[in-house]
């Protein structure tokens, strides 16, 4: 996990995905990450029918799509969808998505990485940053200690502590 990948937005699919290769890629991306954290069709289905994506055009979704996609099936683990909303607004309002969608991922994964070597939480972001920059960084440290706390539960070492093996 620790050289784990992130899809910068360049590496999204632009062809058009059906909802089944849409899925595969979002799912094969952050498998990585634990089997807790996926999508279902039926999940996408309905993040559709709430207006949360726009609608995939001739079945077809999009990079745009699979970006929000992505962060909605990381950041569901902890925001309400009512908050992923309005992430996805501030984000319209300060930055355009493949920026917005690149820096989430090279901070994500930099906590990540720094997390499960150390234990801890990076620096402190910029004096200057955005109120943007601000509340991702909140949620990005949040997500990683969640899954950092996951991978420990689920380790040899854990299971060895506690008296059970795998």
């Amino acid at each position: 996990m620790k050289d784990f990948h992130l899809p910068r937005y360049r590496e999204i699919p632009d062809v058009g995905l059906y909802l089944e290769q849409c899925i595969e890629f979002i799912n094969s991306s952050l498998a990585p990450l634990g089997a807790d954290i996926s999508i279902t069709p039926s999940m996408l289905s309905n993040y559709v029918k709430r207006g949360y994506i726009e609608r995939p055009v001739r079945k077809r979704y999009h990079a745009d799509q699979i970006s929000y996609l992505m962060f909605i099936t990381l950041a569901k683990r902890v925001l309400s969808m009512e908050n992923i909303v309005g992430m996805f607004k501030l984000q319209q309002s300060t930055y355009g998505i493949e920026i917005a969608h690149d820096y989430f991922c090279n901070e994500f994964e930099s906590h990540l990485k720094y997390l499960l070597e150390t234990g801890d939480q990076p620096g402190a972001i910029e004096e200057d940053a955005t109120f943007a920059k601000r509340t991702l960084r909140n949620v990005i440290i949040a997500l990683t200690h969640i899954i950092y706390l996951d991978s420990c539960f689920t380790s040899d070492e854990f299971l060895e502590e506690i008296g059970q093996s795998q």
